[in-house]
């Protein structure tokens, strides 16, 4: 196991490097972060001499990777065009979209299985079809549209739920984490029933059954930790998503996130703040596919890590 989780670290370096250079020289590259910071007159001289020598732009686009990389691995994800630290900013805001992401992955947890399970034991029943049907509906519509349709219907209307969740709290999350999970629900809800639909069809499923066992036995013992590797994967990979795709989500409930943050460094064409915190959100992604790799041997005791 040790062995393992060394050799998936190090191939997480190349894959660090190679998407944090991709992200910079696509940033970098668009043109000179001076343009624009003075309003619509050209800023002077000094300002932007100045910039350039404190950002580095003033040398060549790999020197400028090797410094900002330089100071990454000493956990400086840079300072933002307004003097702010990134990775202070980071600090403050992850614990939100931590909560954010942890109420998504619970709802489609929770309702994706259960929903799933109970489509894939009911197939081509009146809840397989519901649960096909009501999937299709929720992935066809953009989070923008029912992110608005739940604040208006559930927030405004009903009052149910806090409008805005400004302060970030458990509570004021409930509503803005069914949104951010929603699509990333239907599809656990299907990917549940397909890869269980798949193995009630296998061998030893057909093998148990012919032992007399009961369909709660077969179903609870045999088929449905094998049903859940797929299902596990996706989940993992989702949770580094959400952290990075809760922009929308963020902006609609006010919410002062990782999301919120990149929308806004995007609006003022921070480009620093973009690549720190796209580079944290890579190696979160990196960590939970590592996580998730480990939990296969315990869903399925033949997969081993050596």
């Amino acid at each position: 196991m040790g062995t393992y989780v060394l050799r998936r670290l190090l191939q997480m370096i190349p894959v660090i490097l190679g998407t944090t250079f991709l992200i910079y020289w696509m940033v970098f590259s668009l043109g000179d972060p001076a343009l624009g910071r003075c309003g619509e007159r050209p800023c002077p001289e000094s300002f932007v001499a100045k910039l350039h020598e404190d950002y580095n732009l003033d040398k060549s686009l790999p020197v400028q990777y090797a410094l900002y990389m330089g100071k990454v691995v000493q956990g400086d994800l840079g300072t933002s065009f307004n003097g702010d630290s990134v990775s202070e900013q980071l600090r403050v805001r992850w614990p939100t979209t931590i909560r954010l992401a942890a109420i998504a992955i619970a709802f489609e947890t929770v309702i994706g299985i259960s929903a799933g399970l109970l489509a894939g034991l009911r197939r081509r029943g009146f809840w397989d079809t519901l649960v096909f049907v009501t999937t299709l509906v929720i992935i066809s519509i953009p989070s923008f549209v029912l992110g608005s349709v739940a604040q208006m219907v559930f927030g405004v209307r009903l009052g149910w739920f806090p409008v805005t969740a400004t302060q970030g709290t458990w509570n004021q999350l409930l509503l803005p984490g069914f949104v951010l999970g929603s699509m990333s629900m239907a599809y656990v809800a299907r990917l549940t029933r397909n890869s269980l639909a798949e193995n009630l069809s296998a061998d030893y499923v057909r093998t148990a059954r012919a032992k007399g066992l009961s369909t709660g036995r077969v179903v609870g013992v045999h088929t449905f930790r094998n049903s859940l590797i797929p299902v596990v994967t996706f989940i993992g990979a989702d949770f580094g998503a959400l952290m990075g795709g809760a922009i929308v989500t963020e902006r609609i409930f006010n919410i002062q996130g990782i999301g919120g943050y990149i929308f806004h460094a995007i609006s003022t064409k921070d480009g620093t703040a973009v690549v720190g915190t796209i580079t944290f959100l890579v190696i979160v992604f990196l960590v939970m596919n590592l996580i998730v790799d480990l939990l296969y041997g315990a869903l399925d005791p033949r997969i081993g890590h050596e």
